[in-house]
């Protein structure tokens, strides 16, 4: 008996209720209290980032690189209304994506100044090294390694 009075204690009359209490403030603070931390953590965070999606999805416009939501990279080439645009995801392949589904725009085009023009108009242009040249381009050796092997010989 002793083991089941500590599994089960034994129950006790309790005292008739009182008189029915008011609501009162006290009672609704920790709801306002929970409400208040849920808008600030959860709600106010995505409705500023829905709203900055909006922005820039507003602010699309042709030459743009853009990543879509599906992860593919390209460039847009046309706006064709409010709802869709269209990609240029390689040379000469062109999709429709709707316009909601883009997540990121990567760059943008900057209009030239004209510093960059002047630059950029300039005959004189840096070739980029190829394969070919790379491979018979072999460095040449140092005065002390042709000396180390005419003395081997």
């Amino acid at each position: 008996m002793y083991l089941l009075n500590i599994i089960f204690p034994e129950a006790y009359a309790q005292a008739a209720p009182g008189a029915a209490q008011g609501l009162d403030f006290m009672s609704f603070a920790p709801l306002v209290v929970l409400f208040a931390a849920l808008y600030f953590i959860v709600i106010r965070p995505q409705t500023k980032k829905a709203k900055e999606h909006r922005e820039m999805l507003n602010a699309l416009r042709r030459g743009d690189q853009v990543v879509t939501s599906g992860g593919v990279i390209g460039t847009i080439t046309k706006i064709e209304n409010d709802n869709e645009v269209i990609v240029e995801i390689a040379a000469n392949v062109n999709v429709r994506i709707v316009r909601s589904m883009i997540a990121h725009v990567l760059t943008k085009p900057q209009p030239l100044s004209n510093k960059e023009e002047t630059k950029s108009e300039s005959p004189i242009k840096a070739k980029k090294p190829t394969v070919a040249t790379l491979k018979n381009n072999k460095p040449k050796a140092t005065a002390q390694e042709s000396v180390v092997k005419k003395a081997k010989k």
